[in-house]
């Protein structure tokens, strides 16, 4: 792999979501909403809301939330949520995705313009920022699962791509449609998985000073702040 860097954005929300209970359980519940909604209510024939679950078991949050979302999501009174993705480039040149998933794209619409008048950057057109970007499955696995050189061996015969040690994680790479399948497969063995995502991975990064970084920083805390954004992603390097 080449280097630490990669990381820094997956370490970066690991905290946020850490710092932020409440809206995580929203944000469970909006992805198990919508995973019923396009899928099935049975998570045996759905992968991506036994995923949703699995958040919420890594979450504590309770089963009777979990039921209760799967029920909503059956009502045809319950709005769907949609996903869509907005570029910006913040200060310096950086790159920025934010994934969002709401019922109302334009109210988001409009909170992206006011973040971006606030704390600078700009809105950029579709796939102008996207194309330094590759989508991952991203599997994280606390060290305490198990010696480096085991789950090597693991991860590689399960199929994934890469493997590195990072802090306290090990984090498993794998192609976006190999995720469930190596997680799965991990787990057979034995090996607890911290967490599984589809994750956008820079392919270059941008180094910036240490007034640039605190600027760009300042714009990303405010897109995580929205009650719509799921997933903040970017390629600076703080220098």
């Amino acid at each position: 792999m080449a280097g630490h860097s990669k990381w820094a954005n997956i370490k970066h929300r690991k905290g946020r979501a850490d710092a932020a209970k409440g809206k995580l359980f929203s944000r469970i519940a909006k992805e198990i909403i919508s995973a019923v909604k396009q899928g099935d209510a049975d998570p045996k024939n759905n992968p991506r809301l036994r995923l949703a679950m699995d958040k919420a078991r890594a979450a504590n949050m309770p089963n009777e939330n979990v039921q209760r979302n799967i029920k909503k999501a059956s009502s045809s009174d319950q709005a769907d949520y949609v996903e869509l993705t907005y570029e910006l480039y913040g200060h310096g040149g950086v790159g920025i995705i934010c994934e969002v998933m709401t019922d109302n794209k334009n109210r988001i619409s409009s909170e992206m313009r006011i973040a971006t008048n606030k704390k600078g950057g700009t809105v950029a057109s579709p796939g102008s920022v996207a194309f330094n970007f590759e989508q991952k499955g991203v599997i994280q696995i606390k060290k305490t699962q198990g010696s480096e050189e085991d789950l090597f061996l693991l991860v590689t015969d399960s199929g994934a791509e890469d493997f590195e040690a990072a802090d306290d994680l090990y984090m498993v790479t794998t192609a976006p449609d190999q995720l469930y399948e190596v997680k799965g497969k991990i787990e057979a063995a034995g090996i607890q998985c911290d967490e599984a995502n589809l994750e956008m991975i820079p392919k270059v990064n941008v180094d910036c000073d240490p007034d640039v970084a605190k600027a760009n920083m300042e714009l990303i805390d405010w897109l995580e702040e929205l009650e719509d954004v799921d997933s903040v992603y970017h390629n600076m390097t703080a220098v």
